[in-house]
């Protein structure tokens, strides 16, 4: 017997858009509208969020998720992110130079297999995801990747007119029924320049662990990932998916974000995807939503509270500012936390705000 699909939207999603290695800013955000009575039922994640949000789904609560994060299972894995040996500070500011200079929308397929800063340790100390009859109700979640539509012997070979990527949902089947027919945000002639595939693909079988790690892999900061005789990128092909979460859902939690760094990000996407980073987020900002945290300051509020790059020049290379001891990598989760709470409480309507 044919079994029907559910096309029924979830009630709220919150949306978990990227944000580097500050992942303790979404776990506080996440517990301000639990504590809110806004809880969600759907994490939409990319990038750096895509980690807090399995983090989320893993753990029945506030304190077990931060007490995960700061754990020294995952400081030990921050402090395993290695620099890639012959990427010299000559070469990776040579490369960046470049593409500020370029004008054109992704004129090449970029080496997003080889030309990157850091190599991933094997496995992320990820909780497992708690069965949906968990007390609790843990949310469902899906989780913003691309996948390469060219093999590495392509690398360096003029795009034409050719589709170098495809946007992919990393979700559960429900979620993939009600995004069936709908186009790729980030395919969108307004800010996209022809090089991302029209169509949105949908992927219900890839392990969490995979779809966590492919979201994760910025260009040029992580390799690709592969993945049942495919190669994928990060979630940065579309950190702000609100078209996703208006459709996947009835009311929408999103971020307001800053700008994107006109010096290193722009040119990058603008290289690699064909995006213009400024128009996306231009209209992002534009569209409904209804609560918007802001971490427009995330920046300057969290400065010296998460890991981050860090030019050496004594050693002429980039590498991650980990703290030396796992004391202080707590403190900065902790710092995070309550940065994140503070910004939810704020947006939803808590007393604390």
């Amino acid at each position: 017997m044919q079994t029907l699909k559910n096309t029924e939207q979830y009630r709220r999603c919150l949306v978990l858009a990227g944000g580097g290695f500050r992942f303790g800013c979404y776990l506080g955000v996440h517990a301000a509208a639990v504590d809110c009575g806004r809880a969600p039922d759907l994490l939409l994640a990319s990038c750096g969020g895509a980690i807090a949000a399995a983090v989320i789904a893993g753990l029945p609560d506030a304190q077990a998720r931060r007490d995960w994060l700061a754990s020294p299972e995952m400081y030990a894995y921050l402090r395993g992110i290695a620099p890639v040996p012959d990427m010299s500070l000559v070469r990776v500011l040579g490369g960046a130079a470049r593409r500020w200079l370029a004008r054109a929308a992704a004129p090449r397929a970029a080496d997003l297999f080889r030309d990157h800063l850091f190599a991933l340790p094997p496995s992320m100390p990820l909780p497992l995801p708690l069965p949906a009859a968990a007390a609790g109700c843990p949310p469902a979640l899906a989780i913003v990747g691309g996948q390469l539509l060219y093999r590495a012997d392509a690398v360096g070979s003029t795009r034409g007119t050719r589709r170098l990527f495809a946007q992919v949902l990393f979700c559960p089947e429900r979620a993939a029924a009600l995004l069936e027919g709908m186009p790729a945000p980030a395919a969108d002639p307004r800010w996209s320049g022809g090089a991302i595939a029209s169509d949105l693909r949908v992927e219900c079988a890839m392990p969490l662990a995979d779809a966590v790690r492919v979201s994760i892999a910025d260009m040029f900061y992580f390799p690709v990932h592969a993945w049942a005789g495919r190669a994928y990128t990060g979630g940065v092909i579309d950190l702000f998916p609100i078209e996703l979460a208006q459709r996947l859902a009835r009311e929408v939690l999103m971020e307001r974000k800053m700008p994107f760094n006109r010096w290193l990000a722009l040119p990058a996407l603008r290289t690699v995807f064909g995006i213009d980073g400024a128009a996306r987020l231009r209209h992002v900002h534009a569209q409904r939503a209804d609560a918007w945290f802001d971490t427009r300051d995330a920046a300057h509020a969290l400065r010296g509270s998460g890991t981050g790059k860090r030019i050496f020049w004594r050693r002429q290379r980039i590498e991650l500012a980990v703290p030396d001891k796992h004391a202080a990598y707590a403190a900065q989760v902790r710092a995070q936390w309550e940065y994140g709470y503070r910004k939810g409480m704020l947006a939803f309507g808590g007393r604390d705000a």
